[in-house]
């Protein structure tokens, strides 16, 4: 499987342009899934130049060696900016409903290759994810649904 991962906020913290703390336990599940799954990693970043190769950098120190750095192979010649990375998967923290865990994360790609993920599968009662607030989305149709319920 390929899989895109974003740099800021998901393998370190947000710092940009300086590179962040890093997040727990983000390098050992990426090369986990990389050495021991098989799985291609595509650093997939909105860095450029220098600040780009500072991740990279980074990320090799840290044992992370990447397929491609935002393009799809590593012999791509740049096109036209900007390019949607191909991939089976991307891990990011501007998702809808943000990152899970990364424990969630290794978990999830680990024992579902068919990409029909639902997080809920995967986090346990005990998990700070079961304790979070639901999503944006949710609360904004709980809230219509209310709404609509009203009698003005």
């Amino acid at each position: 499987m390929t899989i895109a991962v974003d740099f800021d906020g998901t393998i370190v913290e947000h710092d940009y342009p300086k590179i962040g703390k890093p997040i727990p336990f983000a390098i050992e599940v990426l090369k986990k899934l990389q050495q021991e799954e098989h799985h291609l990693l595509i650093l997939w970043s909105v860095r450029e130049g220098d600040l780009l190769e500072d991740a990279v950098k980074y990320c090799k120190r840290s044992g992370i060696e990447f397929y491609a750095v935002n393009k799809n192979y590593p012999e791509e010649t740049p096109g036209i900016e900007p390019r949607k990375i191909n991939a089976d998967l991307y891990i990011d923290d501007k998702n809808i409903g943000g990152i899970p865990d990364w424990g969630v994360i290794y978990n999830m790609v680990k024992s579902n290759s068919n990409g029909d993920w639902d997080v809920n599968d995967y986090v346990s009662n005990n998990n700070r994810l079961a304790k979070k607030e639901k999503n944006f989305m949710i609360r904004l149709g709980e809230a219509w649904d209310q709404v609509k319920g009203r009698r003005y």
